[in-house]
């Protein structure tokens, strides 16, 4: 029997990876890649991303695209709030399961759970436990592309913003970084791959820094 399925989507290498992972098991539908959305600047959290190129992204997966739009400065229960209203709509239609593309943080994974549990859900976390490094390698030897969008300057310097994510990128990393940034190091766009139909095209623009921390560098649909 297939299971029906929500797929939280970032747009970045660990989803892309993931929806990869998860393609290859069989029993498995996805009803829609969820995403959350800073409703300030239409991007999508975090990785700073234009939603054009998120949902070019959708297209080329092939999946209908389901964005969360939150506040900038959105507090835990705000955000709470908006996504257990989408995830409650999706439960009346009969999906009781959500994938994320998270590998090793506990905490990050408790909180998710106790959050499906209230609305009557799990979740499912197909790189769960695998070697970051080990993770990295396969996502280039499959032969995904992913640009770095956003980067922590507490963990990286501002080169490392707007750079392809390959094997010398992987080569420059300090130890103290984790070769998927599982840690929030960085976070990526994922243009192109086995999972994808098309390419999605892009320029990149400026790099600039937001909140005194963190270096987005701009993508621009092309």
């Amino acid at each position: 029997m297939v299971e029906k399925v929500l797929f939280t989507w970032s747009g970045g290498k660990d989803s892309a990876l993931a929806l990869y992972e998860l393609e290859m098991t069989e029993g498995y539908e996805i009803a829609a890649l969820l995403t959350t959305v800073t409703e300030n600047y239409d991007r999508v959290s975090m990785h700073g991303v234009r939603t054009a190129l998120l949902e070019q992204q959708a297209q080329s997966l092939r999946l209908p695209l389901e964005k969360v739009y939150i506040p900038a400065d959105s507090s835990n229960e705000a955000y709470e709030s908006r996504m257990n209203e989408t995830l409650l709509r999706y439960r009346s239609r009969g999906v009781f399961s959500v994938v994320f593309g998270d590998i090793f943080l506990e905490d990050v994974r408790k909180y998710r759970e106790g959050n499906l549990a209230r609305v009557g859900m799990r979740g499912l976390f197909p790189l769960w436990k695998r070697d970051t490094a080990e993770l990295a390698r396969t996502f280039i030897e499959l032969g995904f592309k992913a640009v770095v969008t956003c980067v922590d300057s507490t963990a990286l310097g501002k080169k490392f913003a707007g750079r392809v994510y390959d094997e010398r990128f992987l080569s420059e990393l300090p130890d103290s970084v984790d070769p998927c940034g599982e840690n929030g190091e960085f976070h990526s766009f994922v243009s192109e791959g086995p999972v994808f139909r098309e390419r999605i095209p892009y320029r990149k623009g400026r790099v600039v820094l937001r909140d005194s921390r963190f270096y987005f560098c701009d993508l621009i649909p092309v």
